[in-house]
């Protein structure tokens, strides 16, 4: 049996924080699992709750769904982690909430020789998940297809995508094709619940919205 001085919070106490595992740091955290629960066990599942939803996206029901973790100690896990996301966490990602500021993000396909189809994967506050690039075409086409654009939207568990591609000629014309994407991904999103929030086209130094 385990004895009192190797539990995680009594170790840490005489050891210091750096002697524990991470399981053993979600354990001093959590305190005693309760009658019927095996708190170790609990800390696995919570760590395993964080790797698959990812801290950023970790949400206070995710962490009350765990068996043993009711609302008292739901609080007081989902506190402490969002209080070292404030304080340690890499800075806040970007707020894409206009057309100006998904472009700011997209200037690095100004330029570009050939079409890219870059996407944009946001969350229900319409902060930037990650950018990720679709396809690269030639000078006169592209193609892209639904299952390309959502398969990393679903991965990232993203609210919302802004989808975006460059004009190499320099023309801010929005095509017929441009419209024929924007319908496709936009119908696409609808029956995923992946809201598409706009489709720019960039080109020279502007851009223009290719939503219908």
């Amino acid at each position: 049996m385990r004895s009192k001085q190797d539990m995680p919070r009594e170790k840490l106490k005489r050891k210091g924080a750096e002697a524990l595992t991470d399981i053993e740091l979600l354990q001093a955290v959590i305190g005693s699992g309760g009658r019927g629960n095996d708190f170790k066990q609990i800390a696995k599942n919570l760590s395993s709750s964080i790797d698959k939803a990812g801290i950023e996206n970790l949400t206070i029901d995710d962490v009350k769904a765990i068996k043993g973790i009711g609302d008292a100690k739901a609080t007081i896990v989902f506190a402490a982690l969002e209080y070292w996301k404030r304080k340690f966490a890499k800075k806040p990602r970007p707020l894409i909430d206009s057309a100006e500021k998904a472009a700011e993000q997209l200037d690095f396909i100004r330029r570009k020789k050939q079409e890219y189809v870059v996407m944009l994967t946001l969350d229900g506050a319409r902060r930037l998940i990650k950018t990720h690039t679709i396809s690269v075409g030639t000078l006169t086409a592209s193609l892209v297809h639904p299952r390309e654009v959502f398969a990393p939207a679903m991965e990232d568990r993203a609210a919302s995508i802004i989808i975006a591609h460059n004009h190499p000629s320099g023309s801010l014309d929005v095509s017929d094709k441009d419209r024929d994407v924007t319908r496709r991904i936009k119908d696409a999103g609808e029956l995923l619940g992946i809201k598409l929030d706009d489709h720019i086209v960039i080109a020279g130094d502007g851009f223009v919205s290719a939503m219908l």
